[in-house]
């Protein structure tokens, strides 16, 4: 797209000078250039005196002699000087006269939007009173800069501006707001530029390793939820786990970003900042992200006796950031000292990834089955798990979604139901042993002992047939555009030799069939052991 050309006018004081500082700063990504006039005048007489008086007189002056085409010439020199790209944004900073609007839009057409500001008298001679620049010497009162012909007849641009804007009904970041979408700044921001990573069961269905799988097609990763489920992603010599940080943060090289849903226990991010060497520039917390205490954590023994709750504190953490409210006391990310170099508003952070055609990564935790709202009550987690949930936690909006890929095991998973008596971690239809699995799989039945426990709190984990009621129900919730099959070695050891879909065990094959039909979704991604090169990629996309 060419250079799009934004003049800005209005009085002395209508906050010209305020709106091209802010979206220069605000969208400071976006290629903007705030120009002034000024500078176009002080270039075409040097020995000009920095008085607002002289100055005016100078610039009518240039406007007799040219019909305004001197503030034509001065931007296009600076955009050849300066070599401006396409689609950057010269904010003019300002017209006076009908003649420099004239000649601006002849030479770019289109590409030029006119704003103009204005304000009631009486407001612009108070702000004057109380303004204080430091480039030019101001003229003793209001009236004397209305002294002026030009400037008195200013107003009269508003006739021919493309926008109007009152600065005395508007605060800047209104009318900030307003000149942006206008510009275009916010024209592409329903853009589907987002991929959902979601479980379709209990969690641990293997969303941490394709999270690191797909994580470099991506500009920027996601993580919700809190501490309380942890991701495991293959490395030599042992896996490494996430709790906090996206799954795919040593595995590209992609800006991170905790939303402000998300529940965080401080001594684990920092933690997993340091192992994975996060620098300050590249992972951005909200601000708003709820703080885990010790308290949290000592409250929710009784839910680990009870239900197998992980006792991480994120339920309490959920319910105090409720509660706490009115009191005060509520901690959240931006509280902590620690934290102050990632602190950013993550909203500012996607709205500028999305206004850069950038793809984002939101990877979810725990699953469908867990949900708050939607799984099977009292066993459930503090947080709704579905895709809309952690759309939510992030602060994106559904609109903006391409892909929603759920994570599907072949055998579910819950957690081993707590020792005391009559309890238990939730239920699971048709539940089996790992001594079965073992013997339809051909996989050692000490394998799977070895590796079936929680990555949160390392306890074993019951098993179940494959619920294809709880498939249908995940996918109604969700809507995956595909799904991603894991644990495909558990129908058949021998899957884990396969590098490509036709050479799957015939039952696995038929398997996926039934899969695909069940949840009326693609299965796109199939993870055939824990490896490096562990996924069978089917992806149309």
């Amino acid at each position: 797209m060419p250079i799009k050309i934004v003049l800005l006018s209005g009085p002395v004081c209508a906050g010209k000078t305020s709106l091209a500082k802010e979206l220069a700063r605000e969208y400071a990504e976006y290629g903007i250039l705030h120009q002034k006039t000024l500078d176009f005048l002080r270039a075409l007489d040097p020995t000009a005196e920095s008085e607002r008086g002289s100055l005016q007189a100078l610039g009518e002056l240039y406007d007799r002699r040219t019909g305004g085409a001197w503030v034509r010439d001065g931007v296009e020199q600076v955009i050849r000087s300066r070599k401006l790209a396409d689609n950057s944004i010269v904010i003019l900073d300002a017209v006076r006269i009908e003649g420099q609007v004239d000649g601006i839009r002849r030479a770019y057409g289109p590409q030029v939007l006119h704003i103009h500001l204005t304000a009631p008298v009486e407001v612009l001679a108070k702000r004057y009173k109380q303004s204080k620049r430091s480039d030019i010497r101001e003229l003793p009162s209001y009236d004397d800069v209305l002294a002026n012909k030009t400037e008195s007849q200013v107003e009269d641009l508003k006739g021919i501006a493309d926008i109007l804007i009152n600065t005395q009904q508007n605060t800047l970041a209104d009318v900030v707001a307003r000149a942006a979408s206008h510009i275009g700044l916010h024209g592409r921001q329903y853009d589907r530029l987002v991929d959902v990573i979601v479980g379709g069961q209990y969690g641990s269905e293997g969303k941490g390793q394709l999270a690191a799988y797909l994580a470099s097609d991506y500009d920027v990763l996601v993580r919700v939820g809190g501490p309380n489920a942890g991701h495991s992603v293959f490395e030599d010599p042992k896996p490494y786990v996430f709790h906090q940080l996206p799954s795919g943060t040593r595995a590209s090289a992609a800006r991170l970003v905790i939303g402000p849903g998300a529940l965080i226990h401080v001594p684990t991010l920092l933690r997993e900042i340091a192992d994975c060497s996060v620098e300050y520039e590249r992972l951005s917390i909200d601000p708003q992200a709820m703080v885990i205490t010790d308290a949290d954590i000592n409250e929710e023994e009784v839910l680990q006796a009870t239900i197998g709750s992980t006792g991480r504190g994120v339920g309490s953490a959920t319910a105090r950031k409720i509660r706490g409210r009115s009191d005060g006391q509520t901690m959240l990310a931006r509280d902590v000292p620690e934290f102050k170099p990632f602190i950013r508003d993550t909203w500012g952070i996607l709205e500028r990834a999305f206004f850069n055609q950038q793809r984002v990564l939101l990877e979810g935790t725990q699953g469908t089955g867990l949900s708050l709202h939607h799984g099977s009550y009292p066993h459930v987690t503090s947080r709704d798990t579905t895709v809309a949930g952690c759309l939510a936690e992030a602060g994106i909006s559904p609109s903006r979604v391409r892909k929603v890929i759920m994570v599907c095991r072949t055998y579910p998973i819950r957690v081993e139901s707590p020792a005391t008596d009559g309890c238990t971690s939730g239920p699971m239809s048709q539940e089996i042993s790992w001594q079965e699995i073992s013997r339809r799989s051909g996989i050692p039945h000490s394998e799977l002992k070895k590796h079936e426990v929680t990555s949160t709190t390392h306890r074993s984990r019951r098993v179940g047939e494959f619920d294809w009621a709880l498939l249908r129900k995940a996918a109604s919730l969700n809507a995956p555009t595909d799904i991603s099959l894991t644990f495909v070695d558990y129908l058949s050891i021998k899957n884990r030799e396969a590098r490509r879909f036709d050479q799957l065990q015939p039952d696995t094959i038929r398997f996926v069939g039934e899969v695909e039909r069940v949840a009326a979704a693609p299965v796109s991604l199939i993870s055939t052991r824990f490896h490096f090169r562990s996924i069978i990629d089917r992806r149309s996309w």
